[in-house]
């Protein structure tokens, strides 16, 4: 018994690892290229850990930090699909949505039952974003990548002609959601750069 699970275990952790291979549009923050998925969800984690203090109180950072390594698995299948791109409103799609669901099945459906029902209830709890612990991951989420074009001097913004009106409606009514304070700081640096 223990030997299958270790290799359930080490068979998804090598599946994970391809999370290195998908490459999102946000780049470092010194713009020198793209960062990739699991870039992305290493310093999502980083965040939380960082940014405790502006969750919710009740908030339980283990868990958030949880959801955020485990948030984008999917797009080993499904690929990242960038919010501010011509496709991003498709994001919330049916078939975004259901090819998502498929992966999820598919990447935790590696895992031995308590760790696959585990993992999963938390990828399922980031994405319907209802608890507080969700929440404020979804706000490290949508804040990463603005501090990261900040830092890159216009970043996917330039590239996707993003005005303010755009980042309020897409990104700053999600992190405000669960951490009003931190979109109230972000967005005051933001009017620097769209000004």
């Amino acid at each position: 018994m223990t030997d299958d699970r270790l290799a359930a275990q080490f068979a998804f952790l090598n599946e994970a690892d391809r999370l290195k291979s998908v490459l999102r549009a946000t780049t470092l923050c010194d713009g020198s290229r793209p960062e990739n998925s699991g870039e992305h969800s290493w310093h999502l984690a980083l965040y939380a850990l960082t940014l405790a203090d502006q969750a919710e109180p009740g908030v339980d950072i283990n868990r958030v930090i949880r959801m955020l390594l485990l948030h984008d698995l999917v797009e080993i299948d499904v690929g990242d699909v960038p919010i501010h791109s011509a496709n991003g409103a498709a994001h919330a799609s049916a078939a975004t949505m259901q090819a998502e669901q498929r992966a999820a099945d598919r990447i935790f459906g590696l895992l031995p039952p308590d760790l696959r029902d585990s993992f999963r209830a938390l990828w399922d709890e980031f994405e319907a974003a209802e608890t507080p612990d969700a929440r404020f991951a979804k706000s490290l989420d949508r804040v990463q990548p603005v501090m990261a074009n900040l830092q890159s001097g216009g970043g996917t913004w330039i590239t996707y002609d993003v005005t303010l009106d755009q980042l309020d409606t897409r990104v700053g009514s999600k992190i405000a959601r669960g951490a009003p304070r931190l979109w109230t700081w972000v967005r005051e640096r933001a009017l620097g750069y769209f000004s």
